[in-house]
């Protein structure tokens, strides 16, 4: 479909130029119904033909606050999500500060605290409940960040072991300190417990925490 016709020398249409424009071309609106949601709406006595405009302009409007109702819907959600992951890293602390083995407890207590699938402390050393990892690994796969989330992740046999066939969705966490590069793998198959617009600070908070636990 053509657009309208040039404006004469900057001058908009006046009325009478815009429906005949319109009568030129009946479906210019049927296929642009977001323009019903600026029209004033027509009188139903005016006939059948005008009551279907104001049909079109109520399901414009109808589906705009469909649409708005949902973005409100999925704001609130994360900002559960969120809540509820930071509670859930604040047990992992406490876990961590109760555990006489923190590897040991990432391994066996961090699934079921986080909601994950599995978590592993992979270090780039040979330590009692770590998982090794070659030299520069650590480096290699946060490349500076101190979380980065994945979907369908590589090389998960090697962060995640038994629990590569579960790992649709895994988080890779910096575990900083002196020691030998490490990190924190946590894999889940629901990628709602992994969300990357909610996770990442209430991560960071954990693998520094991990770091204090095994700088004890």
């Amino acid at each position: 479909m053509t657009d309208p016709a040039p404006e004469r020398g900057g001058a908009a249409p006046d009325a009478a130029e815009v429906a005949a424009w319109l009568r030129a071309h009946p479906r210019f609106l049927v296929e642009r119904p977001d323009l019903y949601r600026w029209l004033a709406p027509p009188e139903r006595v005016h006939g059948e033909r005008l009551a279907d405009h104001m049909a079109a302009m109520l399901r414009a409007e109808r589906a705009h606050a469909a649409a708005m109702a949902e973005r409100a819907d999925g704001v609130l959600a994360a900002g559960r999500a969120a809540a509820g992951l930071s509670a859930r890293v604040q047990e992992a602390v406490l876990a961590l500060i109760r555990a006489e083995h923190p590897a040991d407890c990432v391994t066996t207590e961090f699934p079921a605290l986080l909601g994950v699938d599995a978590a592993s402390l992979c270090t780039e050393a040979v330590l009692p409940g770590t998982r090794p990892l070659p030299q520069g690994t650590v480096a290699r796969l946060l490349d500076g960040r101190a979380v980065l989330f994945r979907d369908l992740p590589d090389e998960a046999r090697m962060l995640h072991a038994e629990a590569a066939e579960l790992a649709q969705h895994d988080a890779l966490v910096r575990v900083p300190g002196e020691g030998p590069p490490a990190l924190l793998a946590l894999v889940a198959r629901d990628r709602h417990a992994l969300d990357p617009g909610q996770g990442t600070g209430a991560l960071t908070f954990l693998g520094r925490a991990v770091a204090a636990a095994l700088g004890r």
